[in-house]
């Protein structure tokens, strides 16, 4: 059995679905039970940024729980096989469209390569798929040695393996914090794709080791955000320059035939859960704080030198918080931070009052010893507003501008039709006095439905809600789209529209109400009429609104 096992993972033209099945069939490698269906839409998330949260795509295995939520086809198979999704070619262009849940029951104790193969064998049985290894060239970047020794620290073998980002101090008007990640008993070939995810503004292609160290290390790496390079000045430092210098690695962009997986044939829709599947899934995290106090910051303090977020053991922290930002945050409120919430009392502001939160996070919640789901903290926030300032809240449809797609001048290229469909955002090239760096969206064979559809989430700051398609052009295309992350015509006129969560029209040439653009950059809708010939119009649709009924002033005592 084993040399007809090994003989069929070296053929590199065997589908891995049947490798997959025979490893499950020979040493029982399947999730005990699964609950596999399409992901309910949602809207954007606000835009808060609370440190130690992490979304669920990526997978995560508690208590004998593994859960993936709102992961595209392209990223499930990203997690089974361990690859960058850039080395998973072929297939429909709705692996990066659809979104799935994935729930299993995993035995105790099973290890993250073994929830791997568990996962391919999922993918193979329940969705049908089919893949095959190859070799192809990529535009990618390669990890190798540098001139002198490697500047890393052999691993123990102890603990779980991976790279965690560390908390860091709030910047100011003269430091600009890098990011930092502390990698921990991980091999190189591990840390190459996990590098990518971490460093993608820079990283725009998959990323190969080929140091040739073997075995598992400890290093720190510590980064300046590509965005954020024209603030730091002589302080920041590049991820090309921080590998360089501070792990005795290069790391060079080349194209270089890289392992591959090709996509030969996959099941859009799932195979149905078995009966009874949801009472036989371990229990899911509790939607509460074991405890937490809240009181108002009254020193006006910032986070210690230690910096918000998860403490061993499951204390959280959030220091010198307004009160409306958590409520954002609980609710997942998406309109621009300035934008009043419809039911909103005269004393909550964006500045006052301010809380700190100690709280104790069940283990049950916690994430790769270091990370909170979203979903998850989301749910615990809204339990302790409720409780603590006795909120009640409810949604309602309102006629709101939100923007519809339509057609002015096309200037669109054809497709070519053996691309995959996607759109993929980054960072462009920018002159410091004009503010932060340009966004540079990249789609390749997309309709305009689908280009529609993906527009939110390329330009949050700029859509509220999702955007109709009106065009009437027919076919898939290619086009580039360039603008401000920030639309510099709003902030001109001071931001806001009406104060409730929906598109505003989209603003007047030069600034609202005549004022000139301060920040330079080109605005979403005057990149989209300039570059693409398409435009945003404004339409009245009824839209889901938050609403405030009551929120007391003070919280009941801890």
């Amino acid at each position: 059995m084993e040399r007809t096992r090994r003989s069929i993972v070296t053929n590199m033209r065997t589908p891995i679905s049947l490798i997959a099945l025979l490893s499950t069939a020979a040493f029982g490698q399947s999730f005990q039970i699964a609950d596999v269906h399409v992901s309910p839409r949602r809207a954007q998330n606000s835009g808060i940024v609370i440190p130690a949260m992490s979304r669920l795509e990526d997978g995560v295995l508690r208590a004998g729980r593994f859960e993936i939520r709102r992961a595209t086809m392209l990223n499930v198979m990203r997690i089974a096989y361990g690859v960058d999704p850039d080395t998973i070619v072929g297939g429909p262009a709705w692996l990066e469209t659809d979104r799935f849940d994935v729930v299993a029951k995993a035995p105790p104790g099973t290890s993250p390569e073994t929830v791997k193969l568990m996962l391919q064998a999922l993918l193979a049985d329940r969705f049908k798929l089919v893949v095959h290894k190859d070799t192809r060239p990529i535009q990618g970047f390669v990890l190798s040695l540098g001139k002198g020794k490697p500047k890393l620290k052999e691993a123990d073998g102890s603990g779980e393996p991976g790279c965690q980002p560390q908390p860091l101090p709030p910047p100011s008007a003269d430091f600009i914090p890098p990011q930092v990640v502390s990698c921990h008993n991980i091999t190189l070939e591990t840390f190459a794709p996990t590098l990518r995810r971490m460093a993608g503004e820079y990283l725009t292609g998959p990323v190969l080791d080929s140091t040739g160290l073997n075995g598992a290390w400890d290093f720190d790496l510590k980064w300046t955000g590509k965005g954020l390079l024209p603030l730091a000045g002589a302080d920041g430092i590049t991820v090309f320059d921080a590998v360089d210098k501070q792990l005795g690695l290069k790391l060079e962009p080349q194209k270089v035939p890289m392992p591959v997986i090709v996509v030969d044939s996959v099941n859009q829709k799932p195979t149905a859960n078995p009966l009874g599947v949801t009472t036989g899934l371990p229990a899911s995290p509790p939607p509460e704080f074991e405890v937490a106090s809240i009181r108002p910051n009254l020193s006006d303090t910032f986070p210690p030198p230690s910096g918000d977020g998860l403490r061993p053991g499951g204390r959280y922290e959030l220091h010198n918080l307004p009160l409306i930002l958590m409520i954002r945050l609980a609710w997942d409120v998406n309109t621009p931070i300035r934008d009043e919430i419809p039911g909103t009392p005269k004393w909550l502001t964006l500045d006052s009052p301010r809380f700190d939160l100690l709280a104790k996070v069940p283990g049950s919640a916690i994430a790769n010893g270091t990370e909170i789901d979203t979903d998850d903290m989301q749910a615990m926030m809204r339990a302790l507003l409720v409780d603590r300032f006795k909120m009640k809240v409810h949604y309602e449809d309102r006629p709101m501008d939100a923007y519809t797609l339509v057609a002015a001048k096309p200037k669109l290229k054809k497709a070519d039709p053996s691309t995959r469909t996607g759109c993929k955002t980054a960072r462009g090239p920018g002159d410091p006095a004009d503010g932060p760096p340009p966004l540079v969206a990249t789609c390749q064979n997309v309709t305009m439905a689908q280009f529609a559809e993906r527009l939110q989430t390329i330009a949050p700051n700029y859509l509220r809600y999702p955007v109709l398609d009106a065009s009437g052009i027919d076919g898939a295309w290619d086009f580039t789209l360039t603008f401000s992350a920030v639309d510099p015509n709003r902030l001109a006129g001071g931001g806001g529209r009406n104060g409730t969560k929906g598109g505003g029209p989209a603003p007047a040439a030069g600034g609202v109400g005549g004022v000139a653009d301060p920040v330079g950059g080109v605005s979403l809708f005057d990149a989209m009429e300039k570059q693409l010939g398409l435009k945003l119009e404004v339409h009245k649709r009824p839209e889901p609104v938050f609403v405030i009924d009551h929120i007391e002033e003070k919280p009941t005592e801890n």
